[in-house]
């Protein structure tokens, strides 16, 4: 997808969930629902102002960090040859956030008769599964991807990082999905323990790599 495309389709969509917001804003209560723990049993509130507006205004303000980060980052000859693809990524992500909007709007207006998990899964399967595709299309930069210090000092170690990582990401997409038809808190193990574990893992990972290739060549 090209930058100008995807300027057009994220701006439409934040628009339209604006004015969404406005639409049902006469129906929606004072005390918006926002947070739901892992039983999924509401433990936070906003403010109507708030709950109406702080979604569409988070991806309006990460819409606009993912636009700027590729004008300022010292290898953005690197990001031009995955751009289309983390286009894409921004497209999607602003999809999930605005799907998230939707089903916050939906419980507040008193539509209950679902687990936020379990409608809420199976997008972030599908997201962090693209995140592991974009994981194996990313090079080396200082701002996309699996950045440690070890992987940001060898094109070498960043590209065996990220091709094990795209898998692991995409397994955990695949456990998010399957979570999604439990919700609760089996859902949450089922997320977030493969995905901590696979950041760890990573980390530990290309800093072996690194301490390889460094004795290859001392």
């Amino acid at each position: 997808m090209t930058t100008k495309a995807t300027i057009i389709t994220v701006l439409i969509l934040i628009i339209v969930s604006i004015f969404a917001s406005a639409l049902l804003w006469n129906q929606l209560p004072a005390q918006m629902a926002s947070h739901w723990d892992i039983n999924d049993e509401v433990n936070g509130y906003v403010s109507k102002t708030w709950g109406a507006a702080l979604i569409p205004l988070t991806t309006m303000a990460m819409f606009l960090l993912f636009l700027f980060i590729p004008s300022i980052d010292p290898l953005k000859a690197n990001i031009a040859q995955f751009r289309e693809t983390f286009n894409l990524f921004i497209v999607f992500i602003t999809v999930f956030m605005l799907y998230i909007h939707g089903l916050t709007l939906a419980w507040n207006l008193g539509n209950q008769n679902f687990k936020m998990s379990a409608a809420m899964l199976p997008l972030m399967g599908l997201l962090f599964i693209f995140v592991g595709y974009l994981l194996r299309k990313a090079k080396r930069n200082f701002f996309i991807g699996i950045r440690t210090p070890w992987t940001l000092s060898s094109d070498t170690v960043w590209d065996k990082t990220h091709q094990l990582g795209a898998t692991l990401f995409m397994v955990s997409g695949a456990l998010a999905i399957v979570g999604g038809f439990f919700g609760g808190a089996t859902a949450f193990w089922l997320v977030f323990v493969p995905l901590i574990g696979s950041s760890v893992f990573l980390v530990v990972y290309s800093y072996v790599l690194y301490r390889n290739e460094t004795k290859e060549h001392s």
